[in-house]
């Protein structure tokens, strides 16, 4: 009898589990830059492809987090709340030479919604490794001890150029640049050598991904029809509602002065809470997100509770809802969810009410 008692508890306990929020896995960088170049890894820029051409980790590859995101010239999502149908997914994913067994790395400059909006994508369609690279490209640049060498050369040529213009001695402004020359040719060997590189992306053979329907997860990510019930519940309830919506997006898109071309009306979910994506990543220190004590802050000035179903949104879903949710995550809160469709599917959406 204690035997199956015991049973029965612990199987509640695991389904229970299941339904908690794990929180997301981050990386520091002088973790990461240990891994670059090892095949178990692949890391996946999520900025879009003139960032990426600027500068990217050494055989990294490209996937802008907002072309993730696919919906018809009405906003709708053929396979919602999934970004893109299996099929398409799997066969885009192939084409990066991405394999099941390996640990993805997610990472953008350094601010964080494109590298959750990766990450976002890859966990809905069940992939089991996913990391976000806390910090980013920039984080990468700090720890890389070649690219430290190159940024002290360059701040040395730079200094020696103020003194060549403010030299008037033409012996020494001689020796000066050549001194300078010197320098740049230093630095131009050295970028040859650096994990860190502009240009086009790495090209990886295409692999055989596969995406199982039976590990496909839906558990963080909600279409147009679930968001609009909570919206209907918080236009009723108020405060009360068991229902939070987010909106992460600047004040110009909220207010409908900032409206894409591709969306029908401008403004925002009414009722929802404005919690701008700005505060919830460390400018001074270049990581994608602040401590978990200063955006426990941020949440709770704005009346967000941790017994609420909460939803996100931003333009697409991949990108600033994503880096709402992963905070939330983070956090402890259980019941969070990335609307997909985001501003894209609502404000194409005539039947569904609108603020600005």
């Amino acid at each position: 009898m204690r035997r199956v008692k015991s049973t029965v508890l612990l199987s509640s306990l695991l389904v229970a589990t299941s339904l908690w929020a794990a929180p997301v896995q981050l990386i520091e960088p002088a973790e990461a830059v240990k891994l670059i170049g090892n095949k178990n890894y692949i890391f996946v820029s999520g900025d879009d492809e003139d960032a990426y051409a600027n500068g990217h980790i050494k055989g990294s590859v490209s996937m802008g987090a907002h072309h993730l995101h696919h919906s018809d010239k009405m906003g709708n999502m053929k396979c919602a709340p999934l970004y893109q149908c299996p099929k398409e997914a799997q066969e885009y994913i192939r084409s990066k030479g991405i394999r099941n067994d390996q640990t993805i790395i997610a990472y953008d400059n350094y601010r964080g919604p494109n590298a959750t909006g990766v990450h976002s994508f890859f966990e809905s369609y069940g992939h089991k490794n996913i990391k976000i690279l806390n910090g980013g490209y920039e984080g990468i640049k700090l720890v890389d001890p070649v690219q430290v060498k190159i940024e002290t050369l360059k701040k040395q040529r730079k200094a020696l150029k103020k003194t060549i213009k403010a030299t008037k001695d033409a012996a020494q402004v001689a020796k000066l640049k050549a001194n300078e020359e010197a320098i740049k040719a230093q630095v131009a060997k050295l970028e040859t050598t650096t994990i860190m590189q502009p240009g086009e992306e790495t090209k990886h053979a295409a692999s055989n991904y596969v995406i199982d329907p039976k590990n496909i997860d839906k558990k963080y990510i909600a279409e147009k029809k679930e968001v609009a019930k909570a919206q209907a519940d918080i236009a009723k309830n108020g405060a009360k509602s068991k229902f939070v919506i987010i909106d992460s997006r600047g004040m110009t898109e909220i207010i409908g002065e900032d409206k894409k071309d591709n969306v029908a009306r401008g403004g925002h979910i009414p009722g929802a809470k404005f919690i701008e994506w700005k505060n919830l990543y460390d400018e001074d220190n270049k990581k994608s997100f602040k401590s978990n004590a200063e955006m426990q802050k941020v949440f709770d000035k704005n009346g967000i509770r941790k017994d609420q179903t909460i939803y996100a949104y931003c333009q697409v879903g991949t990108g600033r809802s994503s880096h709402a949710i992963t905070a939330l995550r983070n956090l402890g809160y259980q019941n969070v969810k990335v609307f997909t469709g985001s501003w894209d599917a609502w404000g194409n959406d005539m039947n569904l009410p609108v603020r600005r």
